[in-house]
């Protein structure tokens, strides 16, 4: 069984190959949390750690389906088989990846600043209840990229990321049964779409508000 299904899952990522358009993130050093002050901050996101990251490469945009939307209700076991699938080198983002690749050089809440741009961020309602956002998913690369040239970092679905859930970065166990989310979805508020918020989602939760993007190790 487990013979047919790394094969059905090379075949899926040999034929989804042409969607994917990858984007070397250089290595750099960055700080990993909450910035100081932030009011949406949760323990979730302290201790503020000091993190060296080693080049590699991410997909422009997140994995998508034959509408060119993102590929959503997948499950973590099924989102790291897709990667895995693609080849040798091919496989989910860690959370320090992920953050680092979202953050882009910028030490603000937001890659933009205090808020989030709308030019950049798919999200429905700002913190006053206003309507900024269309109220629905997106195409995958709809707007503006980031410093790095990835598109649909925060807001439009969350993301999977390869760690195990932690409470926090001080803590040094993973619980193997729940998985990082990161990113925020459109139909969340502006305090979840943060570069620091991260959550845990049990590994074979299914969401129309959840996807993913693929990471590739550089050749050595």
């Amino acid at each position: 069984m487990e013979s047919l299904r790394a094969e059905s899952s090379r075949a899926v990522g040999r034929r989804s190959m042409a969607n994917l358009e990858m984007v070397r993130v250089p290595a750099g050093l960055f700080v990993m949390g909450c910035v100081p002050d932030d009011k949406f901050a949760s323990a979730h996101e302290l201790p503020r750690t000091t993190v060296e990251v080693a080049a590699f490469e991410l997909s422009r945009h997140l994995a998508i389906d034959g509408a060119g939307l993102p590929r959503v209700n997948v499950s973590w076991d099924e989102a790291a088989d897709f990667c895995s699938g693609l080849g040798e080198g091919y496989r989910l983002p860690t959370e320090q990846e992920w953050e680092y690749a979202c953050r882009a050089g910028s030490t603000t809440a937001y890659p933009t600043g205090d808020r989030p741009d709308p030019c950049q961020v798919n999200f429905l309602y700002d913190e006053l209840g206003n309507r900024v956002g269309p109220g629905r998913l997106l195409p995958a690369g709809w707007g503006e990229a980031n410093a790095f040239g990835l598109h649909d970092m925060l807001g439009n679905v969350c993301e999977w990321v390869a760690d195990g859930w932690r409470p926090n970065y001080a803590s040094a166990l993973d619980d193997l049964n729940l998985k990082v989310i990161r990113g925020g979805a459109w139909d969340y508020l502006p305090r979840l779409l943060r570069s620091s918020w991260r959550d845990g989602l049990g590994r074979g939760v299914r969401r129309d508000n959840v996807g993913f993007r693929v990471a590739r190790d550089l050749p050595q």
